[in-house]
């Protein structure tokens, strides 16, 4: 699994290699990644350091270990009192990094795991995330530095040792593998910002661009717009406290941003909870995390993660945020959406619990497919929940059941709410509606004209006895309100 960093494959000899960043290299992008394309497949060994030293000094600027496990690849059991945590979690506006900080630092009053893994900072949450230093596909092998080490009018050289590629020799001294960053940042009040995987934009990564944009802007005039050209990002993404920035993509099916992240590879701590109310521990499971943000627009790309299990594709806190053409595939959950979000025109591809979260959510025109439940909605009366206009939901099994609503670890959602309007329904069970428990039965579950792929009417008759079908006279004023995306979401 690799960044697409090189467009063409040389021919190379079977004992000859291509670098990326090329040997003497300028103008390089900070937050490069690095590659090397081998004349045959990459093969990853399981020990070996890579290093990156400042030329100018000789000084090790970091330092990437084989032989430290990527991360966990077993569910790691929740201790016996953990909790949520007692008080809202803090978002600081802070320049946390690894260059100034251990990874790992607990953010809250978590305990530090002292586990070995692979551990770097993103996005400035200290905790960090486990990563992996070195991914293959085909022929060639990307490395990622741990995040923000490299800086800007610095030239770098690069050693490898022989024990991290089958059949290498590996690189040593300063001159075989050097490179220089730009000179200087993009200027601070620069409003149009530029992505591309070959280096050629002000950026390499969406994670640079958005760790470039200052925390909390505070008004419409002070936008950011981050342009991501066309390629595959292969980058885990966690960004926090950013309003007012528009991502665009150049279409959802020629940008890619992934990443194979999961709840095994990246778990809550085990003695804290996450995920269930307001101000609980950040989740870290997701491909591509936008957390505590407001006034986000994100259109025209694809969020995806590549592993299996409790795996968003993308995973969103905040308020007040927008997203056209985009789309999203995870697992299990494919996206969790917690705070206000208008969905336009996006497709949402999961395998069950397909979109998770507290809401409010209004999906206008979307499509979403699912092998198991639709949804697993957990909004409290404070806000709506789910509303779906005018889309289209395709089932891919026999168990793709609209949504769920069971007993979870001693709690349920007694004012979850989910309204189907206008909606193609496809190979959805008859009886719609899935599990229901205990108090959750008093959940909101409306539906209006849901119809087949040819238009036809569904059969509504064998649904649960929680959907409650709306009458077209009786409950136009109930169906204008929830066609509203303004009553929905409160904006």
């Amino acid at each position: 699994m690799v960044c697409c960093l090189v467009a063409v494959l040389p021919v190379l000899a079977q004992s000859e290699y291509k670098l990326f960043p090329a040997n003497g290299s300028v103008d390089v992008n900070p937050d490069t990644h690095l590659s090397i394309t081998f004349a045959s497949e990459a093969k990853v060994g399981e020990k070996g350091l890579i290093r990156v030293y400042d030329k100018a000094t000789g000084k090790l600027v970091d330092q990437l270990d084989l032989s430290i496990p990527a991360g966990p690849t077993e569910r790691t059991p929740d201790a016996p009192d953990a909790d949520y945590i007692k008080s809202p979690y803090v978002y600081k506006s802070q320049l946390v990094t690894n260059k100034n900080t251990r990874p790992g630092t607990p953010s809250s009053y978590n305990r530090p795991d002292q586990r070995r893994f692979q551990l770097t900072i993103i996005g400035g949450f200290s905790d960090g995330f486990h990563f992996y230093p070195v991914m293959s596909k085909g022929h060639t092998a990307t490395i990622y530095p741990h995040h923000n080490l490299l800086e800007y009018g610095r030239e770098y050289y690069v050693t490898i040792d022989k024990d991290v590629f089958a059949d290498f020799p590996g690189i040593k001294g300063k001159k075989t593998w050097t490179f220089k960053t730009k000179a200087k940042a993009p200027d601070k009040d620069q409003r149009v910002l530029t992505v591309a995987a070959d280096g050629s934009g002000d950026f390499s990564t969406l994670q640079g661009a958005m760790d470039f944009i200052p925390d909390f802007l505070t008004s419409e005039g002070d936008r950011r717009t981050v342009k991501v050209r066309k390629g595959d990002y292969q980058e885990l993404v966690y960004f926090r406290n950013k309003n007012y920035v528009t991502i665009d993509g150049e279409g959802s099916d020629v940008t890619l941003v992934h990443y194979p992240n999961n709840e095994v590879f990246n778990p809550h701590p085990a003695d804290i909870k996450t995920n269930e109310l307001r101000g609980t521990f950040p989740s870290r499971r997701a491909a591509v995390a936008i957390d505590n943000c407001r006034h986000m627009i994100v259109r025209d790309i694809t969020f995806r993660t590549d592993c299996k299990g409790q795996a968003e594709g993308l995973l969103v806190n905040g308020e007040h945020n927008y997203f056209e053409n985009v789309h999203i595939i995870g697992d299990g959950d494919a996206l969790q959406a917690n705070g206000s979000c208008y969905w336009q025109n996006c497709r949402i591809d999961g395998g069950g619990d397909t979109i998770l979260g507290r809401g409010p959510s209004f999906f206008n025109h979307c499509t979403i497919t699912s092998y198991g439940a639709f949804m697993w909605i957990r909004n409290t009366k404070e806000n709506h929940g789910n509303i779906f206009v005018d889309c289209h939901l395709k089932g891919r099994s026999k168990f793709a059941e609209l949504g769920r609503l069971p007993n979870n670890k001693g709690r349920n959602y007694p004012d979850a709410e989910c309204v189907l309007l206008n909606c193609t329904l496809e190979d959805i069970p008859a009886h719609g509606w899935g599990q229901t428990d205990d108090d959750a039965k008093t959940a909101t579950i409306l539906e209006f004209n849901s119809h087949d792929a040819n238009g036809e009417p569904i059969d509504t008759s064998h649904r649960h006895p929680l959907m409650h079908q709306l009458d077209a006279v009786k409950d136009a004023t109930l169906i204008g309100r929830y066609s509203d995306a303004n009553f929905v979401l409160g904006w």
